[in-house]
Parts: structure tokens; sequence; C-alpha cells
């Protein structure tokens, strides 16, 4: 499955210019997600890191492959337009700035996915090289609270 930004925006809550992701080359549900993102020089983000050295926070590089990573859950039936969290994440490599101009390439995979905990990974790359790296949980609240446990008194 492909998706372009009116169907991203359609799947998942995030809006620009907090949208990570610009188009998703495939998506399996529940199992993998590719894309990118295009970097022009008039990023937000470009303006305030770094004066004069601009390039892309490392936690905006984590939240693209959260986001990337999030659309194969999001497509999976009845779980269009829900709200995913970021609960942690290990393992941050920040291999090599991301530039104004640069597009950087996405590819995430869901490990497991059960009960609406997604244990994830991902990396970013610029020129077929990695530049970033993550391996990061993400839950579906909506789902978790099916599974909550109550005690009766």
């Amino acid at each position: 499955m492909k998706l372009d930004k009116k169907k991203i925006l359609e799947l998942q809550k995030n809006r620009p210019p907090y949208l990570m992701i610009d188009y998703a080359e495939e998506v399996i549900p529940g199992k993998s997600a590719k894309g990118y993102k295009d970097l022009p020089e008039d990023e937000w983000f470009f303006k305030v890191h770094w004066e004069n050295d601009p390039n892309v926070p490392g936690m905006l590089q984590v939240e693209a492959l959260v986001q990337m990573c999030a659309l194969s859950i999001l497509c999976l039936p009845g779980n269009k337009g829900k709200v995913m969290y970021l609960v942690s994440a290990t393992n941050l490599k920040f291999i090599k700035k991301i530039l104004p101009k640069n597009r950087l390439y996405i590819e995430t995979k869901v490990k497991s996915y059960k009960r609406g905990l997604a244990i994830c990974e991902g990396v970013g790359l610029v020129d077929k090289k990695i530049v970033c790296k993550a391996e990061f949980n993400l839950i579906l609240p909506e789902e978790i609270k099916k599974y909550n446990l109550q005690k009766n008194s």
C-alpha cells in the first residue's frame, strides 16, 4: 500500500508543521512502513537549530521514524485516525547530520504488536547511508483499555 500526504493525514493525528513524513512508499499493515520526508531549506526547525549550522534535531529524527512506523499499525482494521503514543526509545544513534535539501528515507519494522503495544525499530537514510536509527515502543491507548483488569470488591 502507498500513501500520499492526504492519506497519511487521514490515518494519523500529527499535522504540519509537526508532520515528519511526506510519503509512504510501502506500508504492510502490522509489519512495516517505508517512505520519506523532504527537507526544504525553509523548514521551521532549520531556523532555530542551530544558527549558521542548520540540521534536523535528533528528537525530530526519532519522531519521523515513529510516525512512519505508526502508519503500519494505523492501517490495521479499526485503527484509522486513532492516537498512538511513543512510550520509550532505546539505542538511539545519530550518525550524521541531516541538512536542508536532504531527503530522509525512513524504513521501519514492527517487531511485535499485541494488545495495543508495538515494539518497533527504524532507520533513517540520506543518499543510501544510515544517518539515524532507534528502537522504540508505541501504544494505542484505545486498544490497551480493552485489556485493563479491574478488581472486584
